[in-house]
């Protein structure tokens, strides 16, 4: 079969795919991990895939996806349902009511994310805090959104804007831009978009949709306050962990790319192993079977049952975000999303629009902010080396593109999947809540890039 080359039947076969999807999970109620299979299959045929090849492309996609959230939920679920176990989440979510109250508690929440997601991605941050944002929302009796959404958005704005994220960082190489400026203009940026697509836009999503925590992944199914709760800074420092980790990892980069040691070092690679994400909570959660465990009198047996007890819950949730992976894979091996950039890229618009329109064609086309960021500033990069900006104008540049990167995250990114199922929503439940907080913090980073293009 030959490949569909003309973008305006690429176009179709994505936006076909997308609303036969959309029609198998919500109309016909089909599992969403059978749905996404099926549909996946289906585009890569119509799409012209050789036929060898396109079980590769699923395999690739799924298990490219898999890679990196399968040991990352998994940690994390065992770690949550320790942490929940024991009494930790309850103790850290009186804590943080009794030092913020209630009604500053979603906002709280959503700094920490902050503060969590400087050098950790979305899925382990959320599966970090997801423990104590459910513990809140229990011991407020509040809607989950209210919670669940300033953590989310709060952790995507860190990831989308802000070195040492992988997408800003490459964008940041690829335009020649001063990392330093990315850095602190990103921070500058993150903070307001995260208050209004997270904080504000939460409020009216936690009314519209006002469910209530649920059987979760970290509870056991008992209420009944714990005995002897660890201590609050007993608890705070074991999450503190792949947090510590990670960062100093992060730090390891900016000396490696600073010049001031050498990537293949022994030590420093050694260290950059233990800040490695799925190393690190690791790490984190064997501190935790001992420290919220075994010192505490628990059986090694009853520990051993409750980490399995951890996985079940998500089997569901790792395979569906696979799934999605594999979605978005197939559609950027049949060329979609090169096919509507190249067609955007030609229409002469201002270069900040351009590279916006370009990264948001992307993500719409294939899911991932990083792929849809990184592949949208090798395409428009020539364009903008080539011509006179100051550097505060190639650093609006870069987070313009980054802004476009996360607009209205749906169906074919895996991350849609995550935060859905992690926060116990449906798909029309997470197109209404999730994809809206995407787009919100996309328009109004882009408007706010285009402010500092001006005025610089």
């Amino acid at each position: 079969m030959t490949p569909v080359s003309s973008t305006p039947a690429l176009l179709s076969i994505a936006i076909s795919a997308v609303a036969v999807l959309l029609f198998l999970i919500i109309r016909l109620r089909m599992h969403a991990f059978v749905a996404l299979t099926l549909v996946s299959l289906a585009t890569a045929l119509v799409a012209g895939l050789p036929a060898d090849q396109v079980v590769d492309v699923l395999y690739e996609g799924f298990g490219s996806t898999l890679a990196a959230v399968a040991l990352l939920v998994g940690f994390g679920a065992m770690l949550g349902r320790l942490v929940e176990h024991c009494g930790g989440a309850r103790v850290l979510a009186d804590r943080m009511v009794a030092v913020f109250g209630e009604k500053r508690a979603p906002a709280a929440l959503g700094l920490a994310s902050l503060a969590m997601g400087f050098p950790m991605f979305l899925d382990a941050g959320l599966i970090v805090m997801l423990p104590i944002i459910f513990a809140v929302a229990r011991r407020l009796d509040g809607p989950v959104l209210a919670y669940g959404l300033p953590a989310a958005a709060a952790f995507s704005v860190m990831h989308v804007f802000v070195p040492p994220h992988p997408g800003p960082v490459t964008a940041t190489a690829l335009y020649g831009a001063n990392p330093g400026l990315v850095l602190i203009t990103g921070l500058a940026l993150a903070i307001p978009v995260w208050w209004v697509s997270g904080v504000l836009w939460s409020r009216i999503a936690a009314r519209r949709h006002p469910f209530r925590v649920a059987a979760d992944l970290f509870a056991a199914g008992d209420d009944t306050p714990v005995e002897r709760p660890p201590g609050f800074a007993t608890v705070l420092g074991v999450l503190a962990i792949p947090l510590v980790l990670i960062g100093m990892s992060a730090a390891l980069d900016f000396v490696i790319q600073a010049g001031l040691v050498a990537a293949d070092d022994t030590l420093v690679a050694s260290l950059q192993l233990l800040g490695a994400t799925p190393v690190a909570l690791l790490i984190s959660l064997l501190v935790a079977v001992y420290v919220l465990g075994l010192r505490r009198g628990t059986p090694a047996g009853e520990i051993e049952t409750l980490m399995e007890s951890a996985l079940p819950a998500i089997c569901s949730v790792v395979l569906i975000t696979g799934a999605g992976g594999m979605f978005g894979g197939v559609l950027q091996a049949t060329g979609i999303g090169e096919a509507l950039s190249a067609a955007m890229s030609d229409l002469g618009l201002p270069v900040i629009g351009a590279v916006y329109l370009v990264a948001v064609m992307l993500r719409l086309a294939q899911g991932s902010a990083t792929v849809a960021l990184v592949t949208a500033s090798s395409l428009m990069a020539p364009t903008v080396m080539a011509g006179d900006y100051s550097a505060m104008q190639v650093t609006a540049i870069v987070l313009a593109s980054a802004a476009g990167s996360v607009f209205a995250s749906h169906v074919n990114d895996s991350g849609f999947w995550l935060v859905g199922r992690l926060m116990g929503m449906d798909v029309t439940t997470t197109l209404k809540t999730w994809t809206v907080q995407q787009s919100l913090q996309s328009v109004i980073a882009f408007a706010l890039t285009v402010l500092i293009y001006m005025l610089f």
